[in-house]
């Protein structure tokens, strides 16, 4: 797709704010009970550990400020949210189509990737000239 390649960081930085705009989302849920209210039955840690990551970690990436590390602990969280919520319910089968854990599995490697790519353009790291410097 050689055609897309002039807008690569354009596309990017699409990339992390609508995924931080949509992960932002699922704190909302949890921490105020909005979009359908908090999941029924979830213990504390996972609505105010797991949503308070999900909106903070989700405004951060969003708005493109130290978006490398929350991204990375939101990776992490997703992973955490994989094999908790995912694998282990389903008797331990690893398959995301199998254990309805596609979400999960699919935020945890987008994090990653904008853990190791950074804000990019379209952030507040590149308003302030951080992303120069690293």
């Amino acid at each position: 797709m050689g055609f897309l390649r002039p807008h690569a960081e354009r596309i990017y930085a699409l990339l992390r704010i609508m995924t931080g705009f949509m992960f932002l989302h699922h704190g909302l849920q949890k921490l105020f009970g909005l979009f359908g209210g908090t999941p029924p039955g979830a213990p504390p840690f996972i609505i105010y550990g797991a949503g308070a990551i999900e909106f903070v970690g989700g405004a951060l990436v969003l708005l493109g400020l130290f978006a490398g590390p929350a991204a990375f602990i939101c990776s992490g969280t997703m992973a955490v949210a994989f094999f908790i919520g995912h694998v282990a319910p389903a008797g331990g089968n690893i398959l995301p189509i199998v254990n309805k854990g596609e979400l999960a599995a699919l935020y945890c490697f987008v994090f990653l990737y904008i853990a190791a790519h950074g804000s990019g353009i379209w952030s507040v790291d590149a308003a302030r000239g951080a992303s120069k410097r690293s």
